[in-house]
């Protein structure tokens, strides 16, 4: 009998060790930190059309981020691993599989093409693994492919035409044409331009597509100069975009009296085509690096070791990775439906986000910025490469959620989501 006693307290008293420990946050148990190790993957393009966008200089700033934080979290390592998605989506999901069953993965960001993301989140969604879409523009990502652990944290074909395709329409650009990449972000970035331009009053008068990767765009562009059209909306990215400005300077494009409006513009572009190709051509950013002070500090240290300034999908890179570990602090653990509950709780203010909050669907609102390519003469250094016009609040820049079509909030549920 008393053998059975000291049995009963024994477990009592470990029981009650073990609770305990629980209610401390920096004990192991309490961490909750899932294989003890945060795992923070970056899946961009390495070494393709939009590689000086990501890349390499993306791995960069989500491992700035994990020094910043102090390489650790709840006690536990931040360990940042990456991998070349090579503009496929099958390459991406399949890598985005192996991370979570394999390297367990918690976190994948980067993401760069609409494809590999909506790819990407499907798996997300299936294995419960929050993805932070910084690079990506469709609007479908928090659509019709939204999920309950997607985040779209840089920009969208939404907010870009809403914030510049709406100011050239009011500055005279009354008929478009347009020369699309062909595939998801593309697509989309065509349609929502159009509506824009349409709403002010402004015409379509055609389009093209292309595949990605298009290294002679003249028959394209032959079919835009003779359409006609004041405005020639390049609804493409990275390489293409340089390659067709670059096309249509030689073809006397501009000096005809067309304008080329770059939907999606990215710093990277504009260094290369350099100031006497882009000057005066005006696009809308989520990010510049000589913003403010905040951006500029933060910018000069990512120069130091990349030797670039940063892109806003770099940029977006570190802030989502930083915003994704703080939001582990705070809910104590890496289970993925507390931190999507925690995050969507957050104000996300920093160098890169002002105003900046997430929306039930997964968009990640923040101010928007319309700027304008320097003249030569304005430029007084490498990088001083761009002018802000404005700042358009992140409200009047994103897709309004009355407009959306995203599942789970017309079901008005989904993981983590605290009721949305």
């Amino acid at each position: 009998m008393k053998k059975g006693l000291v049995r009963a307290a024994l477990s009592a008293a470990f029981v009650g060790a073990f609770v305990g420990m629980s209610a401390f946050p920096g004990s192991a148990l309490a961490a909750g930190i899932s294989n003890d190790v945060v795992k923070i993957g970056v899946l961009t393009d390495m070494s393709g059309v939009y590689s000086a966008i990501g890349g390499e200089g993306s791995v960069t700033a989500a491992k700035m981020a994990v020094a910043d934080f102090g390489g650790t979290v709840l006690g536990k390592p931040i360990d940042v691993i990456s991998a070349d998605h090579q503009n496929k989506p099958d390459i991406a999901s399949t890598k985005a599989r192996q991370w979570a069953d394999t390297d367990h993965v918690d976190m994948i960001t980067g993401l760069l093409n609409s494809g590999a993301a909506i790819a990407v989140q499907k798996i997300g969604t299936e294995k419960k693994m929050i993805t932070m879409a910084t690079g990506a523009g469709s609007t479908a990502l928090t659509n019709k492919d939204c999920g309950p652990y997607g985040i779209h944290y840089v920009y969208d074909t939404y907010s870009l035409p809403k914030v510049a395709g709406s100011a050239i329409v009011q500055h005279g650009g009354k008929t478009w044409f347009f020369l699309t990449a062909d595939y998801a972000f593309g697509h989309s970035l065509e349609k929502n331009t159009a509506a824009f331009v349409k709403s002010q009053g402004g015409k379509v008068l055609g389009q093209v597509r292309h595949p990605l990767a298009t290294a002679d765009f003249s028959s394209y562009l032959l079919q835009a100069q003779a359409s006609g059209a004041k405005v020639i909306g390049l609804a493409n990215a990275g390489g293409d975009f340089v390659n067709a400005v670059k096309q249509a300077r030689e073809f006397g494009i501009v000096q005809g009296g067309q304008t080329i409006a770059g939907m999606l513009v990215f710093l990277s572009d504009v260094k290369s085509l350099g100031l006497d190709v882009a000057q005066g051509m005006e696009f809308a950013t989520s990010f510049y690096w000589d913003r403010d002070p905040a951006s500029r500090a933060w910018s000069k240290r990512y120069f130091a070791k990349t030797g670039a300034m940063p892109t806003m999908d770099q940029a977006g890179v570190y802030s989502a990775t930083m915003t994704y570990l703080k939001a582990i602090k705070a809910a104590g653990t890496d289970d993925p439906d507390a931190v999507m509950k925690t995050l969507r709780g957050m104000k996300i203010d920093d160098f890169f986000s002002i105003n900046g909050h997430l929306r039930a669907d997964g968009t990640m609102v923040h101010d928007m910025f319309l700027v304008e390519v320097k003249k030569p003469s304005e430029s007084k250094g490498p990088w001083d490469l761009l002018k802000v016009i404005k700042q358009v609040p992140g409200d009047q820049a994103f897709m309004p959620m009355s407009e959306g079509t995203c599942p789970l909030v017309k079901a008005g549920g989904g993981a983590g989501t605290g009721g949305y």
